[in-house]
């Protein structure tokens, strides 16, 4: 019988609901080498956590993080939490000798995360980040028809990562707008197409960019006074260049009114082109030189149990993966890694080479001018 991987999990939001809910589905669907079991949620307060806990069939809740830290039963911290807490906690998970698996971004600018990548580094503990998006069979596809050469060379990459969720000038202020916390929609939304270009096409060397800040002020009550200034961006322009010659742009916005998770790129190469967007993420368009005269065009390749990961979910291809199964498929990729298994990217150290490329977007908006990413420590 496999052993147990103990996790306590902080935080019972969205993403707290979906990472529960994740460790739940993997091993009911994939055969792991670990039995996760969530032991223990941590919360705001001891009531939001116990009543969580109770909606979630966990059996312990607390309302203090610390106590699930020191807790000794624990194997892994799961850290769903404000973006502002994630280097807090990671740090106090890795001294205490846990893994840790922390939502992006993973946290507020890159020296900090180098500090986090370092830590876990010297401890030799394992961690994770959590780019979901990059668990989609269709991304995956994606990576192989360039690694295998079927588009030929990449000649440019367009992306994007746009949603509307602060959109409406009267949301009030939150967490996501508070500069401890890091930047705005480039770092909350464009981490993730920052994470899918580095995955698909490489390392990004150097890129020239703009942020801008439309709402400039929000009501802390909606509707109420008083407000609060806006201090993080609400989207983000970049043009980038690749280590490996392509070039290309990258745009992040949570202000695109009608856009509900319009995370898309399209690559072109010199044989080639793809176009994946996670609006329909069990959809991948193909566009290979070489067709007929008159009978060019996309082939639209559905999602199907010859892509990887799918058929453990579905035996008939075009049935659609959710956002929770790509989540599933993200915590049993973990729980291989756990059990002596492949390692798992992105850990700490990529979530850090992601967040140079946040922080070079953000310098090159502040001084208008191309940036290395090698200017960013």
């Amino acid at each position: 019988m496999s052993r147990p991987l103990r996790i306590g999990l902080v935080g019972s939001g969205f993403m707290g609901r979906s990472h529960a809910l994740a460790w739940r589905i993997a091993p009911l669907v994939f055969e792991l080498p670990v039995r996760p079991e969530i032991v223990i949620l941590a919360d705001r307060t001891p009531e939001l956590a116990s009543q969580a806990a109770r909606q979630l069939g966990i059996p312990r809740a607390t309302g203090d993080w610390q106590d699930l830290i020191r807790d000794p039963e624990i194997d892994l911290v799961d850290i769903t939490a404000p973006n502002a807490l994630h280097k807090t906690i990671a740090l106090a998970a890795i001294e205490a000798g846990k893994a840790v698996y922390c939502e992006k971004p993973l946290a507020p600018d890159a020296a900090d995360a180098r500090t986090l990548a370092e830590a876990a580094e010297r401890a030799a503990l394992p961690t994770f980040v959590g780019f979901n998006y990059l668990r989609n069979p269709m991304t995956r596809l994606a990576r192989e028809l360039v690694a295998s050469g079927e588009v030929g060379e990449v000649w440019s990459f367009r992306g994007i990562h746009a949603e509307d969720y602060m959109s409406d000038p009267g949301v009030p202020w939150s967490w996501r707008l508070d500069p401890a916390g890091g930047a705005g929609a480039v770092a909350d939304l464009g981490s993730h197409i920052i994470a899918m270009a580095r995955f698909v096409v490489g390392p990004i060397d150097e890129l020239v960019a703009d942020v801008d800040t439309v709402v400039t002020e929000r009501a802390i009550v909606r509707g109420g006074t008083p407000v609060r200034p806006v201090e993080v961006d609400d989207e983000a322009r970049a043009l980038i260049r690749f280590a490996n010659g392509a070039t290309g742009t990258i745009e992040a916005s949570w202000i695109a009114t009608g856009r509900k998770m319009y995370l898309a790129f399209e690559l072109t190469g010199s044989k080639g082109s793809i176009l994946l967007n996670m609006e329909r993420m069990n959809e991948l368009r193909l566009f290979v030189k070489g067709q007929r005269s008159g009978r060019e065009g996309y082939v639209e390749i559905p999602a199907g149990p010859d892509h990887a990961d799918y058929a453990a979910f579905l035996p008939a291809p075009a049935h659609q993966l959710g956002f929770n199964e790509i989540k599933a498929i993200e915590v049993k990729d973990i729980a291989m890694a756990m059990g002596g298994g492949p390692a798992f990217q992105p850990d700490f150290r990529e979530a850090y080479e992601i967040q140079r490329v946040v922080d070079a977007i953000l310098l090159s908006a502040r001084e208008r001018r191309w940036v290395s990413i090698d200017e960013i420590g």
